[in-house]
């Protein structure tokens, strides 16, 4: 008999794989599917980047490295920090692992333990719960819908804090909603959690270079709660590397030393070649990050401006990432032949299978009453998918 363990049973697949996996099993039966539910740039990595990878391969840099990452990774990134940042962090504060994934697990880990809450807004990534129960904490949801553009307030978060509250997971700019906490709306959740010093607070920053609005904001820049923030970031999005698996965390030493005692149990340290690229994408030219994100921009703008042209759909102006959270619960118990749309579940898989557009239903991000599309796509499929989707929705009655 095929025992699991009561661990991985209580554990949820990821519907955004899970989803990709269907797209790509019907277009390998021919179906031209437009696959809006992939969260990666249509980019290739930066060239002077792979020119450093190439060399450290030359250089042999092919042997294990220190489990938190090599110092002149961690000394970039310091550096990285204190300019466009202005924080300021020593290298024994930084921590390198297989990516910024790994990096919110590991100090969820060292964090939380059975009965801790650990606070988390919905819309959330759909890995944050399943990480805080796989250390056997509780997820506990503060809603914000799409009224209050997906951003929840000072008075949510402290009506949500009990003794229990280990740590709240804040995620600017947002996935799945592209949400983007200013410095007043961060500066009212530092007031709240400056009242409560056993709180951490865990900032996946992984999309700061992907914002419309000009300035990144960190929650970490509150004097008074700096001690008690962790941040995550990585090379995936801004510099097209999520291959390369590159993350880090930067906050306190106690917090830092604890994920590499854990790190160095189950993974060791991230891949050699893979941290000199990242070293130059952090020390080299910030120019394609630039022109990355334009194109992120206009191709914002044509999104929202054709899924506002959709009958039914309720659309916010997303400040960051690459993601568009329209409502679409107007289509809830609409039919077409024999086929019911019971929730959004239901409507990205019938956009799939009827318009070969590939979305992800918001209820693996805790908001049943959404979908989430990714644009991180070419002018064309955005504008070929928005007609797709268009016409399959005008089918429901």
């Amino acid at each position: 008999m095929n025992q699991l363990s009561d661990r991985l049973n209580a554990l949820s697949p990821s519907q955004t794989l899970a989803m990709s996996q269907k797209s790509n099993e019907l277009k390998a039966q021919g179906v031209d599917v437009i696959n809006l539910s992939v969260g990666e740039p249509d980019f290739n990595t930066p060239d002077h980047i792979k020119e450093a990878a190439k060399k450290a391969i030359d250089d042999n840099f092919s042997r294990y490295s220190p489990v938190m990452g090599y110092p002149a990774l961690r000394n970039a990134i310091v550096e990285k920090l204190k300019k466009e940042n202005n924080l300021t962090y020593t290298a024994d504060q930084i921590s390198c692992s297989n990516g910024a994934k790994q990096s919110v697990c590991n100090v969820i880990m060292t964090l939380v333990g059975a009965g801790d809450e650990v606070i988390i807004p919905a819309p959330y990534w759909v890995s944050y719960p399943e990480m805080v129960k796989l250390a056997d904490g509780k997820p506990v949801f503060v809603s914000a819908g799409i009224e209050q553009d997906f951003k929840i307030t000072p008075s949510q978060l402290e009506a949500a804090i009990t003794p229990k509250t280990k740590a709240l997971i804040l995620c600017s700019p947002s996935n799945p909603t592209g949400s983007v906490y200013n410095k007043e709306e961060f500066a009212g959740l530092a007031a709240v959690i400056a009242k409560h010093p056993q709180i951490i607070v865990i900032a996946d920053e992984i999309y700061e270079h992907i914002n419309y609005v000009g300035k990144h904001e960190s929650i970490a820049q509150f004097s008074e709660i700096f001690d008690r923030v962790v941040i995550v970031n990585g090379v995936s999005k801004a510099y097209a590397m999520t291959g390369w698996r590159i993350g880090f965390i930067a906050g306190p030493a106690w917090i830092v030393k604890a994920c590499n005692k854990l790190q160095g149990q189950y993974t060791s340290g991230p891949c050699s070649v893979s941290q000199k690229a990242a070293e130059a994408a952090y020390t080299g030219t910030q120019v394609p990050v630039e022109e990355m994100r334009k194109a992120f921009e206009r191709r914002r703008n044509l999104i929202v401006k054709l899924a506002k042209e959709i009958p039914g759909f309720e659309v916010n102006k997303p400040e960051g990432a690459f993601y568009l959270f329209p409502k679409c619960s107007s289509y809830f118990g609409k039919t077409v032949g024999d086929r019911k749309i019971n929730d959004a579940q239901d409507l990205a898989m019938y956009l799939l299978e009827v318009g070969h557009v590939a979305c992800v239903g918001g209820g693996a991000f805790g908001s049943p009453e959404c979908i989430r599309m990714s644009y991180a796509t070419s002018d064309e499929n955005i504008v070929e998918s928005m007609r797709r989707i268009k016409e399959a929705l005008a089918a429901l009655k």
